[in-house]
């Protein structure tokens, strides 16, 4: 039998503490929503996550399989016809908050990419707003919204008509802080949203933190987990602040 739920806003009060010694003890969250992937999928040929879930392989892949279902895990592959990274998504809105959840780098060459999105945000290309990447040697945070896929920055980009300031001005968008981790072992990240700053703690320590106007965006309304290679995950969490 299925263990997930959805809580509904304002159901379940926890403090960030429980999560995090790095967190503020009095802070309040809302549980929004919890997955620990304990049930079966009724086929294998094509994606059928459930929960929510959403996932780009019909698009993206031919309709190929990229995420199973095994063990009590969600394991996300890309295909060898993907002309795309594997995007999993599922609604998350929020203005501040957290995802949590486990996961697992089975190659020193695999990312976990925790992308947030507003698809009504019509100034930047498919909602892309900031995201996180987690490697085995480094996490990036980077500004989305006022960055890259700023719809005039990414056509300017396409065309290679970025001007050298404009060139230099992308770089500050990406902040890069440097760990150490283990492929093959599970850990446990958690990415906290406070107001125009982006927090990552990893397996309870902090990485880094990363000020940035896309993070500031009112509304986050959906995550996308965004993998290029292979990448295994288990019990996500997701928070909203109460103010």
């Amino acid at each position: 039998m299925a263990k997930l739920k959805f809580v509904p806003a304002g159901s379940l009060l926890l403090t960030f503490a429980l999560l995090s010694p790095t967190l503020v003890a009095d802070e309040p969250g809302t549980l929004i929503f919890e997955d620990d992937f304990e049930r079966s999928e009724a086929q294998e040929d094509k994606d059928e996550v459930g929960n929510g879930w959403g996932t780009n392989s019909k698009t993206r892949a031919a309709g190929n399989k990229q995420v199973d279902l095994k063990d009590g895990t969600m394991r996300i592959y890309i295909h060898e016809k993907a002309d795309h990274g594997v995007s999993v998504t599922h609604a998350a809105e929020f203005k501040d908050g957290s995802v949590q959840m486990k996961f697992l780098l089975e190659d020193e060459k695999d990312t976990l990419g925790l992308n947030f999105a507003d698809l009504k945000c019509k100034e930047v290309w498919a909602g892309h707003l900031f995201k996180v990447t987690v490697g085995v040697k480094t996490t990036e945070i980077t500004d989305l919204k006022t960055g890259q896929m700023d719809l005039n920055i990414r056509e300017l980009r396409q065309t290679k008509k970025l001007t050298e300031a404009q060139q230099n001005e992308l770089k500050t968008k990406t902040k890069r802080f440097p760990h150490a981790l283990e492929a093959g072992k599970w850990h446990t990240v958690l990415a906290t949203v406070k107001g125009d700053t982006l927090t990552v703690s990893i397996d309870g320590k902090v990485v880094g933190s990363f000020a940035a106007a896309g993070i500031a965006h009112p509304t986050k309304r959906m995550l996308r987990l965004a993998i290029h290679r292979n990448v295994v995950v288990d019990d996500v969490k997701i928070y909203s602040l109460v103010k």
